[in-house]
């Protein structure tokens, strides 16, 4: 059995407000999960508190990190809501914001260097030794290369006067150098132009594989273009409410919701009143 991330009847409110009424979801290494839905549905939160963020509070339910050999022996499954935000990361869980925010005097390579030993050395502590620099600069120079990025944008403080489209593109660097069991990325196809989310697209498939998990946060279908989903999942109302295959991400991306509301009333009537509170 491959590692996965388990999430299961995921209960999440923000500032006392329920956002997410019983997530479940499962997503193994090498697998490829397209999460869907309208503006409010909360797939963003999702992604949030699965990382930690702390204005998300996890009410109930449970998310875990689940070993290779699925066995049910103390210590097989990791509770991911033990841990803090960066110890999440240092256990390979990764997320590409929808948002990212600049940290202006911070090159974005010298980040980049210090989270990548930080993940691959998860009991590395602050002030021990990084990734040796030349073999640190020959790692990130291929990856650049190979996801087509100018060596000098390396140069630049993290996000800081970055357009969207750099910004997103910095995001799938940082995937491509930390290499995370399990990568969320929220819309990265936000703000893009057609060319650009292909890009996008080709990126992730090169640098995904059998290795990582990822769940892919998106309204459209062109980011699936190079990354053809296992599992489309639908979330409205705070709730996945149906599962399918490549085929029902191109039905919502050319015929919408309007389905899926008529055949899970109580889920539409639960996002109409989220919207309402908003």
């Amino acid at each position: 059995m491959t590692e996965a991330l388990k999430i299961i009847d995921l209960h999440v409110a923000v500032e006392g407000k329920p956002i997410l009424r019983g997530v479940n979801l499962e997503i193994r290494r090498g697998e490829v999960h397209a999460l869907m839905g309208p503006n409010g549905s909360g797939k963003t939160t999702l992604g949030l508190a699965i990382m930690g963020h702390p204005g998300y509070e996890v009410t109930r339910g449970s998310i875990e990190l689940i070993r290779a050999d699925g066995s049910a022996n103390e210590g097989s499954a990791i509770d991911v809501l033990a841990l803090e935000p960066n110890q999440r990361a240092r256990a390979g869980i990764f997320m590409a914001f929808q948002r990212p925010v600049a940290i202006p005097g911070v090159k974005l390579a010298e980040f980049i260097r210090h989270a990548a030993t930080n993940v691959r050395r998860p009991d590395r502590k602050e002030g021990e030794e990084l990734i040796p620099m030349r073999e640190f600069r020959q790692e990130l120079r291929a990856k650049m290369q190979q996801l087509r990025i100018d060596a000098e944008f390396a140069k630049r403080y993290v996000n800081d006067g970055f357009s969207g489209g750099e910004m997103k593109r910095a995001e799938i660097l940082q995937l491509a150098m930390l290499q995370p069991k399990f990568a969320i990325l929220d819309e990265t196809d936000s703000g893009l132009d057609a060319d650009a989310v292909r890009l996008a697209s080709q990126s992730i498939a090169e640098i995904g594989g059998a290795a990582m998990g990822i769940l892919i946060i998106t309204h459209h279908e062109q980011l699936l273009e190079h990354n053809a989903p296992d599992a489309t999942h639908v979330m409205l109302g705070g709730r996945i409410v149906e599962t399918g295959g490549p085929e029902l991400a191109t039905e919502l991306h050319k015929l919408g919701y309007d389905r899926i509301r008529a055949a899970y009333p109580e889920a539409a009537a639960a996002e109409e009143k989220a919207v309402a509170l908003s």
